[in-house]
């Protein structure tokens, strides 16, 4: 099992959109796939036709059984036209009362023993999370394999949001560390929402990749597409099978289908 984390504490940078994309197609290729919601503002959960409720609250706080909190989204709501997911998708909904989850737990490490407990059973879990620094993102981080950060290339999100982002990744890491644990590695930097066309876009661009190297991802495009999907609860994958930013994302879901398994 693999846990990955999208994470940028700054909004605005389309974490909900890559979260719920990557799990999607993940599922459609063939896995067990777990999509968490932390964020109390719930999109991943809307986004995958699902209401909102204490789903993640009630797993870190109340102890509930997973059977009780996983939900199964049906696959008509991501599968192209005439096809159907080969794996299956499940959701841990979000809603208002994930603001608490942190003060709330018994310790710090409660959300890496919960998943420990669906090992053998799901082979992704990908995790949304809000765009605020807080306790609640600290103790996501102790459970995560890998992050994605997401990244518009505007000032806020690229020069602070991103270092402050790694900054607590690498806190994380020294966490767990005394107790031989293995803690959260950055899987990859992805330029979001880009405009070739703008001079700020590029130069920022630039940026990163002088700064992160191989860890930028090709710069995916702002593109109305990706708005008018999420405004009636669609999928690319299922409304798109040829756009170039369709082909994109399927490379993102290839990039974390690859990654090794530790820790």
């Amino acid at each position: 099992m693999k846990v990955i984390t999208l994470l940028n504490e700054k909004g605005g940078v389309g974490k909900t959109t890559l979260a719920t994309h990557i799990a999607t197609g993940l599922a459609l290729k063939g896995h067990r796939v777990t999509l968490v919601d932390t964020d109390p503002q719930a999109n991943a959960t809307s986004s995958v036709g699902l209401d909102k409720r204490p789903s993640f609250y009630d797993l870190c706080v109340r102890d509930a059984d997973w059977r009780d909190i996983l939900v199964q989204v049906h696959p008509d709501v991501y599968s192209p036209p005439n096809s159907q997911s080969k794996g299956q998708l499940y959701c841990v909904p979000g809603n208002a009362e994930s603001r608490t989850v942190a003060m709330s737990m018994k310790n710090r490490l409660v959300i890496r023993s919960r998943f420990q407990q669906l090992r053998k059973a799901i082979d992704f879990i990908i995790l949304d999370t809000s765009p605020t620094p807080s306790l609640l993102n600290e103790a996501i981080l102790l459970a995560t394999d890998y992050v994605l950060i997401p990244t518009d290339c505007e000032s806020f999100s690229a020069l602070e949001g991103l270092p402050e982002s790694i900054e607590h990744i690498q806190n994380a890491s020294n966490t767990l560390a005394p107790n031989n644990l293995a803690g959260p590695k950055v899987l990859g930097i992805i330029p979001n929402k880009y405009r070739s066309k703008t001079v700020l876009h590029r130069d920022m661009l630039a940026h990163l990749k002088n700064i992160y190297g191989d860890l930028v991802f090709e710069p995916i495009r702002l593109h109305v597409g990706i708005s008018e999907t999420q405004t009636v609860q669609q999928f690319l994958f299922a409304v798109a099978e040829k756009h170039e930013m369709t082909q994109q994302f399927w490379r993102l879901v290839d990039l974390v289908e690859g990654v090794k398994e530790y820790g």
